[in-house]
């Protein structure tokens, strides 16, 4: 398991160094950031979840871990090397591996027979995007989400902030301390 772990890591890094562009951090998020974001979800009623840019699947086992057996997990990532991990180290029924972009998360959830989603989960680095692509994200976030549905998203800055609030009519926002870097966490919901 050990190794497993420092592999993940190594890979992580690797690609950090590769694309620092598109990886908002060298090294995976901690234990409490994790537990930050995911405490907002009530797992009870999560029936698909949407996680963002799941790198090296971090958060990805611990939403896995956490859902219902009957849930849909759609993971959406750009990085080849990431895609090709997760494909070949994440086995479970629930999980759907997609590579692609946020933006066409609503086709991605139609393609798969669902039309929208309880959860979107991102930690995505929005400061590196183009404004359009960002906005884009956001708003097809918004519009994918179920009524009572909230995106959760973990940044290392406050840059996303007004966005967000422009774009969801409820954003909270929370500070994690204990993660390198710390990061900010927003549930955004309409």
């Amino acid at each position: 398991m050990a190794t497993h772990a420092r592999s993940r890591t190594l890979l992580f890094a690797q690609n950090f160094l590769k694309h620092p562009k598109m990886i908002g951090s060298l090294i995976p998020s901690s234990r409490r950031l994790i537990d930050r974001v995911l405490c907002k979800v009530d797992w009870q009623k999560a029936r698909v979840i949407v996680e963002y840019g799941p790198g090296v699947g971090t958060i990805t086992r611990e939403i896995l871990a956490r859902m219902r057996p009957d849930a849909a997990l759609f993971v959406i990532e750009t990085n080849d090397d990431f895609a090709e991990y997760l494909e070949k180290n994440l086995r479970d029924r629930r999980l759907r591996i997609v590579r692609g972009s946020a933006v066409d998360v609503r086709k991605i959830l139609l393609m798969h027979g669902y039309a929208s989603a309880n959860y979107v989960i991102s930690g995505i680095p929005y400061t590196t995007m183009t404004e359009e692509v960002r906005q884009g994200v956001v708003i097809a976030t918004r519009d994918v989400l179920a009524p009572d549905g909230a995106f959760l998203v973990y940044q290392f800055t406050r840059v996303m902030l007004p966005y967000l609030k422009n774009t969801f009519d409820n954003v909270q926002e929370e500070f994690e301390p204990m993660n390198i870097l710390p990061a900010q966490v927003f549930e955004c919901a309409n």
